[in-house]
């Protein structure tokens, strides 16, 4: 019996994605709803060595599921290449010391969570467009 190395990459990469477009529909719902709690986990994001190296295997993995999904998606090269920029800005972040990123985080964070309402709704739309282009919607 062979094992379809292909298939299961493939199905993978779904269950990936379709878990992403859940987490953005559900922290654009949550930015909308309870945006205190957004903005503490947000700020947390780079908190410490430990959640550094897990955003950057989360964003990895994401990255790699859009390019082994890309092919059977509408807009396959927009997907494709926003699954090489996760993939490459993730190896620039994984060169640079979590400390570094977390001094970033902290300056510019803040600035960003003036647009949390913003954000809530593109995040929504974002993860509604995934669920969508995976099949799902």
């Amino acid at each position: 019996m062979a094992i379809d190395i292909q298939a299961i990459s493939g199905a993978m990469s779904v269950v990936v994605l379709a878990l992403t477009a859940a987490y953005l529909v559900g922290l654009g719902a949550c930015a909308l709803v309870r945006p205190a709690w957004v903005r503490g986990f947000l700020q947390g994001h780079a908190g410490s060595a430990r959640l550094h190296y897990l955003e950057l295997a989360l964003r990895l993995l994401v990255g790699g599921a859009l390019l082994v999904h890309a092919p059977a998606m509408p807009w396959t090269q927009a997907f494709t290449f926003v699954g090489w920029v996760l993939v490459g800005t993730t190896l620039v972040l994984a060169l640079v010391p979590w400390r570094r990123h977390q001094a970033f985080a902290q300056r510019t964070v803040p600035q960003a969570l003036r647009f949390l309402p913003l954000m809530g709704v593109a995040s929504l739309g974002l993860g509604a467009g995934l669920f969508y282009a995976i099949g799902f919607g």
